[in-house]
């Protein structure tokens, strides 16, 4: 039995770690979960699942590999480290070169599990450069719960209020890119005066006051969403309006239009406006599904993430025994400083 540690920092990665532990159960192997930060809502654990609490527990359960929906690892404790990265592909930039966030290699990882042929070919070429870690296309375990019904275990169920159309508001935290505080009036305004039912939610890390403003707007027509599991809201609301959001892939590759609101990446899958006042047509535009936006969805789709059997995190598994029976022959770099500054973060100083 092989010993496997599911690691995460925030919320949003149980729907990134469960299907994995689900498909690390089914073999007989055994997953455990550890929480770096204080992020985390730790009443989202469930019964079942076992929880390490220190670096120490960690270190005797030695696991074969760990699995992290984030961007560093820290080098001290034992497995390989697997990337599984967060969500897909965004348009966000490093400002100093301009190099995309989701290719920054920061000399963590030994194995980089990507999504689709749009992150494989660049993540190829960067591990031609970099020699010491390998690069699977596998597909996104946070998808698989959508294509495979043994997945959804503890799943709420959802029921209609009504026939209304639902549109789902996301937006991201960043200061420098979310809208959400601009549109609160309008969408206050669209939520009372239009046939639609409004669902709100925002990333983890959304400042407080404007979640609290949110807050304070609900009413029969509009509900702001805080869980761990989005899945069964995303499968109900028939359209999303975000700004900037990592959740417009997702709902994207459920084949529903998106509309944006100032996106600054003019991807033609999207239906962008920059004007407060063109947000009612645009929904009510993404509502008919043209068939043009719909044919450029399914091709971005294809692109990004072309796996509809519910088989990533099984893909995820069979890359890692891989590696296993086949390690690499160059080492990875110290990487000193974040090493150092993850120890400073975890309090744990043994060496």
């Amino acid at each position: 039995m092989k010993n496997y540690l599911l690691y995460l920092s925030e919320n949003y990665s149980f729907k990134i770690l469960r299907p994995l532990q689900a498909e690390i159960r089914k073999r007989g192997d055994q997953a455990k979960w550890f929480v770096e930060g204080s992020n985390v809502n730790l009443d989202y654990f469930k019964e079942d699942e076992a929880l390490l609490t220190s670096v120490e527990e960690v270190n005797a359960y030695n696991p074969v590999a760990v699995f992290f929906p984030g961007n560093l690892a820290p080098g001290f404790i034992p497995g390989l480290k697997i990337s599984l990265f967060h969500g897909f592909i965004g348009g966000k930039q490093r400002q100093k070169d301009g190099e995309n966030y989701f290719y920054i290699i920061r000399d963590c990882f030994d194995m980089y599990c990507t999504h689709g042929p749009s992150s494989t070919t660049h993540f190829k070429t960067l591990a031609q450069k970099h020699k010491y870690f390998d690069v699977v296309e596998t597909g996104f375990c946070t998808m698989d719960p959508y294509y495979n019904p043994n997945l959804r275990d503890g799943f709420i169920e959802l029921e209609k209020k009504d026939d209304k159309p639902i549109v789902l508001f996301s937006s991201t935290f960043s200061p420098r890119v979310t809208q959400a505080p601009r549109l609160l009036k309008t969408i206050e305004a669209l939520s009372k005066n239009s046939p639609w039912r409004w669902w709100v939610t925002f990333h983890p890390k959304m400042a407080q006051e404007t979640v609290d403003a949110y807050k304070a707007i609900q009413h029969d027509n509009l509900t702001f969403i805080e869980t761990d599991n989005l899945i069964p809201y995303m499968e109900q609301a028939d359209i999303m309006l975000a700004d900037f959001s990592s959740m417009i892939t997702d709902f994207i590759l459920l084949n529903k239009p998106v509309v944006t609101f100032r996106n600054p990446d003019g991807l033609e899958h999207l239906i962008n406006v920059d004007d407060e006042d063109k947000i009612e047509g645009a929904i009510t535009q993404a509502l008919t599904k043209p068939s043009d936006l719909m044919a450029k969805i399914a091709k971005f789709s294809k692109e990004t993430h072309p796996y509809t059997d519910g088989k990533s995190s099984e893909r995820v598994i069979n890359a890692v025994e891989h590696k296993l029976q086949n390690p690499s022959k160059v080492k990875k770099p110290f990487n000193i400083i974040r090493n150092l500054k993850l120890r400073k973060k975890m309090s744990y100083w043994k060496f």
